[in-house]
């Protein structure tokens, strides 16, 4: 997120001396983005967060491609993804490509024994059912239902869960995340007709701070990989840091929807960009207001991209036979638009209640083997009179 946040203790100029009460170092560290030229931050560890004693595995967790090369659209039914007990095993890639992964997972239980860094990807973790709080090396968010949590990649993390009833959506994105350059003045300050603004961000603020030798399993994830790394210092240790590249939260609940006189494209939902993909939040909104308006959208063909939308929660007007959970894949290089019945039902409603988040990519999507498990074959159909 482009803009400062500061948390903890740190010292007045940065690469400088930085001494604990003993008058021993505390041990700086730059974390930061694209090299040297993209968002950082400086943390301030109580021990030297290098200290790696034991590689114990390395495992391939790359998601297994069903169809390379797809034409079809797809319903998935999310709510059919089995729950796993443990966080990561719950995580299944549906939707991939050079780019992304879509996933979904169905945790049942906390991150007990490990931490888990992902070092190729951000990941944007949806919370559709569940509360709890992110745990980070860089401070702590509490999470319930609608929340998006942005988790820059190399973040140390863990979700704890307050229940075992626990539904995500997950985009790991290979490229870094953002707030829509179109929402930001040049200073990076969320414009006045921005749908949201920085006070609807939630930043760390509840730093954890462990001063502990021992053995610390860390699971990085790279290149398809996870390295099962035991550390010997707890990867909480920072007792400060500042800069622009942190961890937060964003509840779809306070996107504030953009609306017209007529139909409104897609774009007026974005609430996050890559420079391979977008992603949009549709929240319950007021109808377009012309006298002869067609509130349900009108036919489009996806030339350039591949448009994936997750359904929440309320009435999919466009759509018909969609719940809560599904998942609808509309590949680029044809056209799509509202089910038999739709357009004519939505004349004259003043407002929808619907909640959903849209991934537009760029690239075209694989469909996985996990997808197909949960797959709608005649969806495709489904606009036929």
């Amino acid at each position: 997120m482009p803009f400062y946040h500061q948390l903890g203790k740190i010292p007045p100029k940065r690469h400088t001396q930085f001494r604990k009460p003993d008058g021993s170092l505390y041990s700086e560290q730059l974390f930061g983005t694209i090299g040297f030229d993209g968002m950082y931050s400086n943390l301030y560890h109580e021990q030297r967060p290098t200290q790696v004693k034991e590689i114990k595995r390395q495992y391939n967790v790359a998601p297994k491609v069903a169809k390379a090369n797809n034409m079809q659209s797809y319903r998935f039914r999310g709510f059919q993804v089995p729950p796993e007990n443990d966080y990561l095993e719950s995580r299944k890639v549906m939707l991939t490509n050079s780019d992304c992964n879509i996933i979904l997972a169905a945790p049942r239980h906390s991150q007990e024994d490990y931490f888990y860094k992902n070092t190729d990807a951000d990941e944007l973790i949806f919370i559709h059912k569940g509360t709890g709080k992110l745990r980070t090396h860089m401070g702590n968010l509490d999470f319930k239902y609608g929340d998006y949590l942005l988790v820059p990649r190399g973040i140390i993390y863990k979700l704890d869960f307050d229940t075992e009833d626990n539904r995500l959506f997950i985009v790991e994105s290979y490229r870094p995340i953002y707030t829509p350059k179109r929402y930001r003045n040049w200073f990076g300050q969320l414009l006045e007709h921005s749908p949201f603004c920085e006070r609807d961000i939630r930043k760390p603020q509840e730093l954890e701070t462990y001063d502990e030798k021992g053995d610390f399993l860390i699971k990085v994830k790279k290149q398809g990989d996870i390295f099962d790394m035991v550390y010997a210092s707890h990867p909480f240790d920072v007792v400060g840091y500042d800069g622009y590249n942190f961890p937060y939260a964003f509840s779809i609940h306070d996107f504030e929807p953009i609306t017209g006189r007529i139909h409104q494209p897609p774009p007026v939902h974005q609430t996050f960009e890559t420079d391979a993909f977008v992603i949009c939040s549709f929240v319950p909104r007021l109808y377009d207001y012309h006298p002869d308006s067609i509130p349900a959208p009108y036919n489009h063909s996806n030339i350039d991209s591949d448009e994936v939308l997750y359904y929440v929660d309320g009435d999919f007007m466009s759509r018909n036979d969609i719940d809560a959970g599904h998942i609808s894949l509309h590949p680029a290089g044809i056209p799509h638009g509202p089910h038999p019945g739709a357009t004519e039902r939505s004349i004259g409603k003043t407002k929808t209640d619907e909640l959903a988040v849209m991934v537009d990519t760029f690239k075209p999507l694989q469909v996985t083997e996990e997808a197909l498990k949960i797959a709608d074959d005649t969806y495709f159909q489904s606009w036929l009179e």
